[in-house]
């Protein structure tokens, strides 16, 4: 008889850490300090980066911070770019930075990530947090990959030593998630395959069976199927893919990276698309805002987890 998946819920888990994040900001307005403030920076006039960044700024708006959208045009130059962030780096009173990707081609990424303090880098993408993570030292965790361990922990998924395929080794997901799982603690001491684009299609049928947990971020609908899930595996889907549906009065459909309905027969839990990591990426953008925040204010959680460290 087949089995019947347990939906891991992301739009609920991350309204529930909204309204803990909510509460904790209103004691700390309330004590007469400043709210957390996040700005995001728009470059050029794509929809969906539109669509994302007014999503995150309704979420500020829901927890009580402040927040700045700041829109540039997509022939704005890199170094004009770059001097912006700078502006926001040396702003005593902006506790986390955004740059919505992706960016107009002439605009190099890996230079506007590193010209954000990583003091103020809440997507978790710099270099020094990037280190920082792999080394399991406290920082700014990157968004996305700490929203899956974030589910995976308030579902209460055990993880030590069980068998995680990660597919996709990007450095916003695959890459640092694949750390993240591996790492002491928990969600953690998973042993970690980690599969991507060259790995042959015949050797990643064989792989993806083997994990108790597989979490796929490649952005090709429907590459997993059932057949490349054991039964009762945890299936974690990141992927989300506009897919054309004459159906639908938008003319397309957003479908993930796994064939979701045999795939559900099978899996033990799975993430729907959309309403899953999706909405738990913006979450804990929102946390590392908080965690920015205490950081610039001496907060005594962040002192304590520096002092931990040390020891």
């Amino acid at each position: 008889m087949p089995l019947s998946a347990n939906i891991l819920d992301g739009k609920k888990l991350s309204t529930d850490i909204k309204n803990e994040i909510r509460a904790e900001v209103s004691q700390i307005t309330q004590s007469g300090k400043r709210a957390p403030h996040l700005v995001a920076i728009l470059v050029g006039g794509d929809p969906a980066s539109q669509s994302y960044v007014r999503n995150k700024m309704r979420s500020c708006e829901y927890v009580g911070f402040s927040s700045t959208l700041k829109r540039l045009p997509s022939t704005v130059t890199e170094e004009e770019l770059l001097e912006k962030v700078r502006k926001y780096n040396d702003d005593p009173d902006v506790d986390g930075i955004i740059v919505q990707m992706p960016l107009p081609e002439h605009i190099t990424p890996q230079r506007v990530t590193q010209t954000i303090l990583p003091t103020k880098d809440v997507d978790g993408f710099h270099p020094v947090n990037v280190g920082l993570m792999t080394l399991n030292f406290p920082c700014l965790l990157p968004a996305t990959p700490q929203g899956i361990l974030e589910m995976l922990e308030r579902y209460n998924i055990p993880t030590k030593g069980k068998h995680c395929v990660v597919v996709g080794r990007s450095r916003i997901v695959g890459r640092p998630t694949s750390i993240m799982m591996s790492r002491g603690g928990h969600p953690g001491e998973a042993t970690v395959t980690i599969t991507h684009k060259y790995t042959p299609a015949e050797e990643l049928k064989r792989i993806c069976p083997q994990g108790d947990i597989v979490i796929v971020a490649v952005g090709k609908p429907g590459l997993i199927t059932a057949e490349m899930i054991k039964p009762g595996a945890v299936v974690i889907d990141v992927g989300i893919n506009r897919v054309k549906d004459d159906s639908k009065k938008s003319g397309y459909a957003l479908k993930g990276d796994v064939d979701f309905g045999p795939v559900s027969e099978k899996a033990s839990f799975i993430t729907p698309v959309p309403g899953g990591v999706g909405p738990m990426t913006v979450a804990m953008l929102l946390r590392n805002t908080l965690l920015a925040y205490k950081m610039s204010h001496g907060m005594a959680e962040m002192e304590q987890m520096t002092k931990d460290l040390y020891e």
